[in-house]
């Protein structure tokens, strides 16, 4: 019936009379789902019966019905390109990186995963995939990502150039404008850990927004907990991982460090993800949780490219020493005896009292220090700026009367441990900012006395920083020159390599960019990367250092190190070692990545004879004495090699105690004791924790997966030829530029308002015009500004929606379409089946939880044979001309087309294609659901039995008259695990019962055969030489043997995938040495014809692969099948939306063609 729902055509189960004025109907909408509504006599003239028997007329415009028909195939586009968000992507997947998101995470629901591969494994990339993925299947319509303060930025840039996902930055400024909850305002947002860990009020607002689809947490092990004495500590930054776990449906964390060596601590961390299964501390001797199924983590070694490959190249690392001239040692113990002094002078602080001031000044003493080690340049500009800070701070205390003790030091900030731990993780911006400020203001000085005396200690040291400095012997500089000279520096053709120096101070950095122009002569040649930048000033220079060829050397500090991709280089510098043995790891891996290609080199340059420099030469010479054993591995662990003792610590040792020889003693045994191979190697086994293996033959599984779905893929072809044909039926106008671009100057008003809609207000608005469109990802590049059009964009998802609302009732209508490609007499129905799997859980409507979905095409012959056409078979059939219509009335009117061909499909369905979907589904889910059990189950009652003898035991005690614990407390600790035990079997005992939903005929077409239209038009006569069907038949066995014959000689292995319609080819033939597969479309002619037709699903194949598809001509006469010849270089041309297929002249082809490659 039309006009009992406003969604269209509905399906009438039941009516109940209510008197003689009013009815209520029962009734199914045409997706299957149930309602009710009263009709009163007096609205009876809106109602219209159309079909007593059912919906079909099969009198709607074929060309109307392909078009919605392919509008219902992309709004589920993932059911029909597994790989979609690969596809709608700026990027190379790696096989690592698909079977992470397609075979871990997107198959539970809901997520709680821990993704936890190396370093520079791509943890971003996987990441905007999952996001990517979740969103075209319409299952995520709000992401957070917390992240540390220094990587935000590479958040938004990543996701946004690789996966066109706009996500805000949430800053301080932003909260304090904004006048509602800002989570509310940014449905995809990115979130400094910091900022949100230690702001009660953001939390508070957080909880107080609509729960988020997805939570991601990158550096997710800083989300710590620790067993101390037996007792668990929880930091602020893990209470917030307690509080946004709870308040999303999946929950990602990212860690290439989960495991810092303790089980128990991390089996807190685990919990984060599942409280029950990693409940309380394990107890002596019980059952240790197994976490395979709640994280995956690849080493590096274990990553491979599709090829087989690994897929990080060697690294090496070489300690250069350098010796001080006699000025610059005489400088550096002047300034470490000073340095020395003000520390021990600062001890007073602590005595007093005042652990603040003791911490400030040692924290600016140590950044003078390092200053020091860096170059001539920043100790004296660093001696320069502190003596005249102190001079205006000595000003401003003797400008009152009488002052003789210094005030506070009100801006330098408070020097906590969680100031310093989120100083670690903060942008270099603010970290330069804050030592500045540290260093230049914070004193040990107590009195205005104290501050004159140091004034005159740091006017006479800078003097002498002066001399060194211009005195034109810089010995590290001299050094670094010699490294510019290696043989490494330049290729076989003697062209320089690209080399990136890193540095400490910003001033060395300016120093070092100037000396390395003059040297060369050029100042394009040299670009920085420093905190100071703005990031488009920094985006500038990485995009110069990697692109331009002119540009050979990036001198940076740290802020280089924030997430920056800079393999196009192999060649890095440590001008200056960071005394966080994490920043090393870090600055290697900004060159030793994904995409690297090359063997990697590295040189520290140190100064042996310096009290740090011999600590640190020890530290670097043991590594390359391990690393000759165990390979480049060690530089993956070089952040954990001192955590029994910072290496900080031992530097700031060396410093002040480094002339004692009981002090140089044990800091050479702390520094082998880091280093030795038995550390090394717990260090390596713990990094290699619950580690899976990637072995070739699942690389090689997952490459042919992946060209398979390259030939099938939506996007771009498929995408583009629908859009292009809806856009206009809405009113739209669109047109074709350079090659692949097209310029868009009127949007119309439903379109963008129907957008706007589906963002709620929010998100990415569609615009009126836009200068350029492109579905190719390769087409993007150069101006005016581009737009890609993808499953996901806002212009193409509200096309859908609009084509679906008005056009919808016209799938259940039916229409009535032509294949051109079969000489039968008999006609056929083409069905749309939707089908759903459920579990027993509840959605947020309250309806069943839908854990697999699939739309699928059957097609059925009058005697009740049923067949799969192909993914889009509606594609390859043309519509009904209107000439044609009236030959085929009687057809259809006194056809079996007229009985009950639903009910026919959905006994088919229901007996056939269901119980393979939920059986499918069981045979996924059932295990993991097993597995949770038995873990939950195994924790929880190991807790509940250890609280009930420890009540036992305690009132036991109190009995004795010993009450120093209550047994009530033991025993209701016991009695709420025991309730959480059942509350989680009962959860997992709704997942387990996995159903089927009734299934949904979406929609419908009469499928008739031209030869039964050249029968009905008089046409049937074949001329001569036009074989029948029979002959049609062989003429197609003879062509495939002879192309499989020919592959065989190639040395290529071909399967006979031809029963398999529409995928728009014939035969997969595989080569077993690379791996690849080529599509093949066999085409037997008959001798003496001259054209050669392709479907447009063939044509698109043949553009989705256009180096491994394959048309394969044979031509068959009397005396049998020819030899096959493949068309080299052929274009088949762009089809547009209205062609089904495209006739090529054969001559013209076999005057390309060749001999099979």
């Amino acid at each position: 019936m039309r006009g009992i729902s406003p969604d269209g055509l509905v399906k009438v189960v039941g009516i109940e009379w209510f008197g003689d004025g009013a009815i209520k109907v029962i009734y199914e909408d045409g997706g299957g789902t149930p309602g009710s509504r009263l009709i009163y006599r007096d609205e009876e003239s809106t109602v219209e019966v159309t079909s007593s028997q059912g919906p079909w007329s099969f009198d709607g415009d074929g060309a109307l019905l392909r078009l919605v028909s392919e509008a219902n195939r992309i709004r589920l586009a993932h059911l029909f390109d597994p790989y979609l968000a690969v596809h709608t992507s700026r990027i190379e997947p790696l096989p690592h990186q698909i079977t992470a998101v397609y075979a871990e995470m997107l198959q539970r629901q809901p997520l709680r995963f821990l993704l936890a591969d190396d370093p520079g494994a791509g943890k971003t990339i996987m990441t905007g995939l999952l996001i990517k993925e979740l969103m075209v299947r319409g299952d995520l319509e709000r992401c957070l990502v917390i992240a540390p303060g220094n990587l935000v930025e590479q958040w938004q840039d990543e996701l946004a150039q690789k996966f066109g996902l706009s996500f805000a930055i949430l800053t301080r400024e932003h909260v304090e404008t904004s006048v509602g909850n800002p989570f509310e305002e940014h449905p995809f947002m990115i979130v400094r850990l910091d900022m949100l860990s230690r702001n009660e009020d953001l939390k508070e607002r957080l909880i107080g927004a609509p729960e988020y689809d997805l939570i991601v947490v990158d550096e997710a092990h800083k989300m710590s907990a620790s067993y101390i004495r037996g007792k668990a500590e929880y930091t602020k930054r893990y209470h917030l991982g307690e509080t946004v776990r709870d308040h999303c449906r999946h929950f990602l964390l990212l860690s290439a460090t989960p495991h810092s060596g303790k089980q128990y601590d991390f089996e807190l961390f685990m919990a984060l993800l599942d409280e029950d299964r990693f409940e309380g501390k394990p107890r002596g001797g019980t059952y240790k949780s197994s976490t395979t199924d709640l994280m995956r983590r690849l080493v590096k070694e274990e990553l491979y490219t599709f090829d087989g490959k690994p897929l990080f190249p060697e690294r090496h690392a070489y300690a250069v020493n350098y010796e001080l001239s006699p000025e610059e040692e005489a400088l550096y113990e002047e300034v470490t005896a000073y340095v020395r002094d003000e520390m021990n002078r600062a001890e007073r602080f602590a005595l007093e009292g005042d652990d603040r001031r003791r911490v400030n000044v040692g924290f600016a003493l140590t950044i003078l220090q390092r200053r020091l080690a860096s170059s001539p340049e920043a100790i004296y500009r660093s001696l320069t700026r502190r003596r005249e800070r102190l001079e205006k701070r000595l000003a401003d205390e003797t400008s009152a009367p009488g002052a003789s003790r210094l005030s506070r030091e009100a801006a330098v900030p408070r020097l906590t441990p969680d100031y310093l731990d989120d100083l670690e993780d903060a942008p270099e911006a603010e970290v330069e900012e804050a030592e500045e400020l540290i260093l230049d203001q914070a004193t040990a000085a107590a009195t205005v006395a104290e501050l004159r005396t140091e004034i005159e200690t740091l006017t006479r040291l800078e003097e002498h920083a002066r001399r060194v400095r211009y005195s034109g012997t810089d010995t590290k500089w001299g050094q670094l020159s010699t490294i510019l000279d290696d043989p490494l520096m330049t290729d076989e053709a003697g062209n320089r390599r690209k080399l990136i120096i890193f540095t400490e101070a910003k001033d060395t950095l300016f120093y070092l960019a100037e000396k390395i122009r003059t040297l060369r002569g050029r100042h394009e040649e040299v670009v920085e990367i420093h905190g100071g930048l703005r990031r488009d000033e920094r985006r500038q220079a990485v995009e110069a250092f990697t692109q331009d060829k002119d540009v050979l050397f990036m001198v940076a500090n740290d802020a280089a190190g924030e997430g920056i991709n800079l393999q196009r280089a192999h060649l890095m510098v440590n001008y200056d070692l960071p005394w966080n043995p994490n920043r090393l790891e870090q600055r290697f891996g900004r060159i030793h990545r994904i995409g690297q290609k090359e063997v990697c080199h590295l040189w520290n340059l140190v100064a042996a004879q310096t009290r740090e420099g011999e600590v640190y030469t020890r530290l670097l010479a043991k590594l390359e004495q391990e690393r000759k054993d165990l390979g480049g591995r060690v530089y993956d662990v070089l952040g954990r090699l001192f955590e029994a003792r910072p290496l900080r610590e031992l530097l700031l040792d060396a410093i002040r105690y480094g002339e004692r020889p009981e002090v140089k003693a044990r800091l050479q045994e702390s520094v082998d004791s880091a280093v030795d191979r038995e550390h090394l190697e717990a260090l390596l086994k713990e990094r290699a924790l619950v580690r899976e293996t990637m072995d070739p033959s699942k690389v090689k599984e997952i490459r042919e997966q992946m060209e398979r779905a390259e030939a099938r893929r939506l996007q771009p072809h498929f995408i583009r030829s629908f859009f292009l044909e809806a856009f206009e039926h809405l009113g739209g106008t669109i047109h074709k530029r350079e090659p692949g671009r097209y310029e868009i100057k009127h949007v119309p008003l439903a379109i963008r308002e129907r957008a706007r809609q589906r963002s709620h207000g929010h998100g990415v608005p569609v615009h009126r015009t836009y200068e350029r469109i492109y579905f190719e990802q390769d087409k993007g590049e150069g101006l005016p500004p581009t737009s890609f059009v993808s499953p996901g964009h806002p212009l193409l998802d509200a096309t859908i929606d609009l084509i679906l609302e008005r056009h919808r009732d016209l799938l259940k209508r039916g229409a009535v379409l032509v294949d051109e490609t079969d000489p039968g007499k008999d006609p056929r129905a083409l069905v749309y089946l939707e089908h759903a799997v459920q579990d027993a859980r509840t959605d947020r409507d309250g309806k069943g939880q839908v854990v697999s979905r699939r739309l699928q095409f059957v097609e059925l012959n009058q005697e009740g044979d049923v067949s799969n056409p192909g993914p889009a078979p509606y594609l390859d059939y043309r519509p009904l001309r209107d000439e044609e219509r009236f030959l085929l009335d009687e057809t259809l009117d006194t056809s079996w087309l007229r009985q009950d061909i639903e009910g026919t499909v959905m006994s088919y369905a229901i007996g056939q294609l269901v119980p393979q979907h939920v059986q499918e589904v069981r045979r996924q889910r059932l295990p993991l659901i097993d597995k949770v059990e038995r873990e939950v189950k195994a924790r929880l009652k190991t807790q509940i039995n250890y609280w009930d003898r420890r009540a036992q035991e305690l009132k036991a005690q109190e009995r004795a008259g010993k009450t120093r614990l209550s047994s009530q407390n033991a025993a209701a600790a016991a009695e709420e695990l025991a309730d959480r035990l059942e509350r989680r079997r009962e959860l997992l005992d709704r997942e387990r019962q996995i159903s089927a939903l009734p299934p949904v005929v979406r929609g419908g077409a009469v499928i008739v055969p031209s030869g039964l239209v050249r029968k009905l038009e008089g046409k049937e006569a074949r001329s001569l030489g036009d074989p029948d069907i029979l002959e049609r038949q062989e003429i197609e066995r003879l062509a495939m043997r002879a192309v499989e014959e020919a592959e065989v000689r190639l040395g290529r292995v071909p399967r006979d995938v031809s029963d398999e319609r529409g995928i728009g080819y014939d035969i997969e033939s595989k080569d077993p040495e690379t791996g690849s597969l080529y599509f093949i479309e066999v085409k037997g002619k008959w001798e003496g014809k001259d054209d050669l037709t392709l479907t447009k699903n063939e044509i698109l194949c043949s553009r989705n692969e256009p180096e491994k598809f394959r048309l394969a001509i044979v031509v068959v006469g009397e005396d049998g099948a020819r030899a096959s010849r493949y068309p080299k270089g052929y274009d088949f041309g762009e089809a547009v939306f209205a062609q089904t297929a495209t006739t090529f002249s054969l001559r013209k082809l076999l005057q390309a063609a060749g001999e099979p490659t």
